[in-house]
């Protein structure tokens, strides 16, 4: 009896001959992401995979090295980048316009059936454009790249149909039994975690022991929102509370909510984006409570990325920008289940489940 195949490894004929038809549809995106891009008047870039700052998200970790120079003496630590928006950012203020990178980046620890350690994100981010004409930009580009109708572990998404623009206020509304989360939010803005496990409780949802606003808000985001996103159609999840807007500057109509979305197609998150923060100050100050909570929760990290605050006071233009993790998107276009088969090699010795 032959051997299974999910028991042999990436390079034997057998597993890449079943991998096949997701890996050319993979290389069909990539060209077809190229053209789409190119024909409305953007540039592609490359930029640095080996950095001093991975990136700012608290919650993200990163694979660490060290240079060591051949002549010369002392070492510095680098990392593997989780984005390359750091980087992308500093070509928009030296005036590369209209700009998309399709990336390799990593992130250490993540590894599900829809999670690698080393994956590819698609980023692009257009100067002048509002965050609902990024919204515009991306139904017109998930339409060009994915067959009108398809179906992931037994959700169909019908992408003919408009996609859904849902505010996260409104989502906890209709799922979370009339929840108004912005509601606890305190004067400043940041989350106040007595209040919203008093209005979880009344909703039916009891807080657990020690939780805090951001664990709170997170659980109810996966527990009771998130599986009714992106089922029958495609679903934007629009205007995060201003605690979750990490890179995005508040909404100037109300600042308790950040310009920020979620996209959500097949039921699976594809693509994060900000209308971009440009104030310096603010985001330093963003960063230094990012780089004080990662110690606080994690004990370690790197410090805040300085040359890229340098180049936002220089002055970056008003931009929408996004990042989409591709790989989920070729899951969806090849109808596979698990990231390792839209992946010409890169199993990883951990199960995925």
């Amino acid at each position: 009896m032959p051997e299974p195949i999910s028991s042999l490894p990436d390079w034997h004929p057998r597993r890449l001959s079943a991998r096949m038809p997701a890996l050319k549809r993979r290389a069909d995106l990539l060209a077809r992401t190229r053209a789409f891009f190119t024909t409305r008047g953007y540039t592609e870039v490359e930029t640095p995979a080996l950095v001093p700052v991975p990136g700012m998200e608290v919650h993200l970790a990163a694979f660490r090295t060290t240079f060591r120079p051949i002549l010369g003496e002392g070492e510095e630590p680098l990392w593997l980048r989780t984005s390359p928006e750091l980087a992308i950012k500093r070509l928009l203020v030296a005036g590369a316009g209209p700009v998309f990178e399709i990336a390799r980046v990593w992130r250490n620890g993540e590894v599900s059936a829809r999670h690698s350690p080393e994956f590819t994100m698609l980023e692009w981010y257009r100067p002048a454009a509002s965050l609902d004409a990024l919204m515009d930009e991306t139904e017109a580009y998930l339409r060009a790249m994915l067959p009108p109708q398809m179906t992931h572990r037994g959700i169909r998404t019908d992408l003919s149909l408009p996609f859904e623009r849902l505010t996260v206020a409104e989502a906890f509304r209709r799922h979370c039994g009339g929840l108004d989360i912005l509601a606890t939010l305190d004067t400043a803005g940041e989350g106040d975690a007595a209040a919203l496990r008093d209005a979880a409780a009344h909703a039916g949802v009891p807080p657990r022991e020690g939780e805090g606003w951001e664990d709170l808000f997170f659980r109810l985001l996966l527990e009771r929102i998130e599986p009714q996103l992106g089922r029958e159609r495609a679903t934007f999840l629009t205007h995060w509370p201003a605690p979750q807007a990490a890179l995005a500057r508040r909404d100037p109509a109300d600042p308790r909510a950040a310009l920020r979305f979620e996209l959500f197609a097949g039921g699976i998150e594809l693509a994060n984006a900000f209308d971009e923060l440009t104030d310096a100050e603010e985001q330093a100050s963003r960063f230094a409570r990012d780089v004080e909570e990662r110690h606080r929760l994690y004990g370690e990290g790197w410090p805040v990325d300085e040359d890229f605050l340098a180049a936002l006071r220089h002055g970056m233009p008003a931009t929408a920008g996004i990042a989409l993790g591709f790989d989920r998107l070729v899951m969806l276009a090849a109808g596979v289940e698990s990231i390792e088969d839209t992946l010409w090699l890169g199993r990883w010795p951990y199960s995925v489940g």
